[in-house]
């Protein structure tokens, strides 16, 4: 194996390992030495290629929001009407997030750390652009299919709606009594009880 393949390899193990640990315990749980551990090198490596664990941290998230980026993206500026738009996007969202449930807890955290690292990650192609769901949005409103709301208005509540089940998860599981299989079932329902309500709140009846 040459040596660019064999970094790349090693590389990704690093990664794929980090995730998993870092989905299991956290930021603050997760420790170097258990990452290398599970990635099958010594600390030594890991260090090599990450120095610290917050740009580890911060390479899992990219790698992360970078495979769902493109397809938010995807959706909002595609030619469907909106209230397929939401109920795509819900969906996709939700499942998403479901494979990565540290991320929405480590945007906030990253965003309260470091203001730039988002706008770092708005440099990448496929990062989220609402131009042409306002540009749908606003048609949609003048044919009377809508009731008059804002582009940046609509896509906050649709984020929020979505986001904060995962953000505020143990709050959730000891308000509503649900253990981990309940609320999984009451995950897999918000991708359509979030889009009905949003549709139930704009549509013009």
């Amino acid at each position: 194996m040459k040596n660019t393949e064999k970094k790349e390899t090693t590389e990704h193990q690093i990664l794929d390992a980090a995730k998993t640990v870092f989905q299991a315990k956290g930021m603050e749980g997760a420790r170097m030495q258990e990452i290398a551990d599970a990635a099958g090198i010594n600390k030594a490596m890991l260090h090599y290629y990450y120095r610290s664990k917050e740009m580890l941290f911060e390479a899992v998230f990219k790698a992360a929001f970078l495979l769902l980026a493109p397809q938010l993206n995807a959706i909002l500026n595609d030619d469907a009407p909106i209230e397929e738009k939401i109920r795509s996007f819900t969906n996709n969202y939700i499942a998403f997030m479901v494979k990565h449930p540290y991320l929405p807890n480590f945007i906030f955290q990253e965003l309260n750390r470091k203001e730039d690292f988002i706008l770092k990650l708005k440099e990448n192609t496929g990062f989220p652009n609402l131009e042409k769901f306002q540009v749908k949005l606003e048609q949609e409103i003048k044919d009377g299919i809508l009731n008059p709301i804002e582009a940046d208005q609509l896509f906050v509540n649709i984020i929020a709606l979505n986001i904060f089940p995962f953000i505020g998860k143990p709050l959730i599981k000891a308000f509503a009594k649900k253990d981990e299989i309940a609320y999984q079932e009451f995950i897999e329902k918000r991708k359509t009880e979030v889009a009905n309500f949003i549709i139930n709140s704009i549509k013009r009846k």
